[in-house]
């Protein structure tokens, strides 16, 4: 444990992106009598095809439309533009600074040396096969109540527990003694990577529509922005400033109370994306996705029309899964959460055991020519540049998507064998800087790929059922061939095993490469792909090939037109 890393909650990034196409879509809803679709301007109005009813969106997040003379009594009158405008970036700024200021925790790039060193004194093989395990247990034991938390509980008392659980990592850091200190540490360590997920929420709860898409990137940015200036910090602090890790950490933990006291200000949202839903303010407003999925339970044989049946949510659950069963038809929604699973688990292991290689592949007593803030920066800075790029490469992901999984893979399985390789510590820098980077080209590709062929509620379901698997594999991992219970292997020892693990998962790409290229010069020269596109969807690509694409240009799921034979 150790690394700065935003993206270590697997939950952030995508998450961000799932809330963020779900308040699109439930900002407005139409009202009876005018039609299904209105169009909304830029700035959040909204015009039906009646002249006669008149709807307006009401707050950010989840909002209603309201109709009629209910619009003159309930929406307050606008407040003046230039008022207006600056309110909204007055809160743009607190969120984005709070954002900021809690990831500033300049000492937890030292945290393996700070335990391994006279500070502490603990065993190499006591971090290693005792203390860091117990992190992936309680991750995966804190993931999903965590996660029902934060929506049922609208989000700040979840931040409010992330922020006492950094307070609480840090006091025990600092004044725990013992292995079962340490353990209780990566206990609380744990609710603060799955408490992440509340942040990402939360940002999108106090904004108009218009200002979503914005208010991601200033969110994602400050984020990046506070990771990059804490892990450059403590490299300086430590490097030319000559602090000890134990003024390091205090240090840390005098951030952490301070961005626990601005949570306190934070404003409490008045709905969620499942728990606290607002009902439809008029007759005739479209139904939410559960609420539609249901439909073909609501009226029950011999029942009295309207009244759902006593198991109406296991039905929702039921019908959700079998949707679930059906896109997973899709090749490329298949592979790519394939790919999510297995290598998402293999990189965060490498992500938790990189800093206890590093002492060893350089037990310095000298704290100031240890520079593991150095290469976190570096890492989280070309991650951001390699996530960026993504987006604009032109690709013919139904037939190269394979092949540039194998390609990657490959190449992060080279560097986890340097890792184990080098007695060299700027080349185990190097070679995690650039491992790092490499799974964060393929995590917006991957998002992409999986999220815009599904409804909403499924793009929640999908990237949830991912990340637990992913977690659950994890764990497993660790607790074969890390805990002192299973083999209890030294680290060098577990990057020869994680050598193994991509390498495998490299051969199985390339083999599926193979055959995905044979099948293609086998069936496909009358069956063209469709031209190099930015991020194409699997149904967009699917559909391409198939006949002609609908007019928005994405089939719906159970929609998909049948595949030629």
């Amino acid at each position: 444990m150790g690394v700065q890393e935003v993206e270590r909650r697997s939950w952030s990034g995508t998450w961000t992106r799932l809330v963020l196409w779900h308040r699109e879509k439930q900002a407005v809803r139409p009202c009876g009598g005018g039609a299904r679709s209105p169009a909304i301007a830029a700035g959040g109005a909204v015009s039906t095809a009646s002249p006669s009813v008149s709807c307006r969106a009401v707050g950010g997040l989840g909002s209603m439309a309201l109709c009629g003379p209910e619009v003159e009594k309930q929406v307050p009158a606008e407040p003046r533009p230039g008022r207006k405008l600056q309110s909204w970036w007055s809160l743009v700024f607190c969120l984005c600074f709070y954002g900021f200021m809690s990831q500033m925790r300049p000492g937890e790039s030292f945290i393996t040396p700070y335990l391994l060193g006279p500070d502490k004194n603990f065993t190499q093989q006591q971090v290693t096969n005792e203390i860091t395990p117990v992190l992936s247990y309680s991750y995966l034991a804190v993931l999903v109540p965590v996660f029902l938390l934060t929506d049922y509980l609208r989000y700040k008392p979840v931040l409010l527990l992330q922020g006492l659980s950094y307070v609480s990592v840090w006091l025990l850091l600092l004044f725990g003694s013992s292995v079962l200190h340490m353990q209780f540490m990566e206990v609380f360590f744990s609710v603060t990577m799955a408490a992440r997920i509340a942040y990402s929420s939360y940002i999108f709860s106090l904004v108009p529509p218009a200002c979503y898409q914005r208010m991601a990137g200033y969110s994602r940015a400050s984020v990046l922005l506070g990771v990059f200036t804490s892990s450059v910090l403590g490299q300086l602090l430590v490097t030319v400033g000559r602090i000890p890790f134990s003024t390091l950490n205090y240090i840390s933990l005098a951030f952490l109370a301070f961005s626990l006291v601005l949570t306190l200000f934070l404003k409490r949202p008045k709905r969620s994306l499942f728990f606290n839903r607002a009902a439809p303010a008029c007759a005739g407003a479209s139904p939410s996705e559960l609420d539609r999925m249901n439909l073909g339970q609501a009226q029950p044989t011999g029942g009295k029309p309207g009244r759902l049946p006593a198991s109406w949510r296991d039905s929702a659950l039921a019908h959700m899964l079998r949707e679930l069963g059906h896109t997973a038809r899709l090749p490329q929604l298949r592979l790519w959460s394939l790919w999510w699973v297995f290598n998402s688990a293999g990189y965060y292991l490498i992500v938790y055991y990189v800093h206890i290689l590093w002492n060893v592949v350089n037990p310095t007593a000298d704290t100031t020519r240890v520079y593991n803030g150095g290469a976190d920066a570096a890492s989280t800075l070309l991650g951001a540049i390699t996530s960026f790029a993504a987006g604009f490469v032109k690709i013919r992901w139904a037939l190269w998507a394979k092949l540039i999984i194998a390609v990657v893979t490959g190449l992060q399985a080279g560097l986890v064998f340097l890792m184990y390789t080098t007695s060299n510590i700027w080349l185990c820098y190097s070679a995690f800087v650039l491992f790092r980077a490499s799974y964060q080209f393929l995590v917006p590709i991957a998002t992409f790929q999986i999220a815009s062929s599904l409804s909403q509620e499924l793009r929640a379901l999908v990237f949830g059922v991912n990340t637990f698997l992913a977690t659950v594999l994890k764990t497993i991992i660790t607790l074969v061939v890390s805990d002192k219970r299973g083999l209890g292997l030294p680290v060098r020892s577990q990057f020869l095993i994680y050598f193994v693990y991509f390498l495998v998962l490299f051969v199985a790409y390339v083999l599926a490469a193979l055959l995905s290229g044979l099948r293609h010069f086998r069936q496909g020269r009358h069956q063209p792909l469709p031209p190099a596109q930015e991020l194409m969807s699997p149904v967009q690509e699917q559909a391409t090939q198939d006949g002609p694409a609908p007019e928005d240009g994405v089939w719906a799921v159970g929609e998909q037109p049948e595949a030629k034979t």
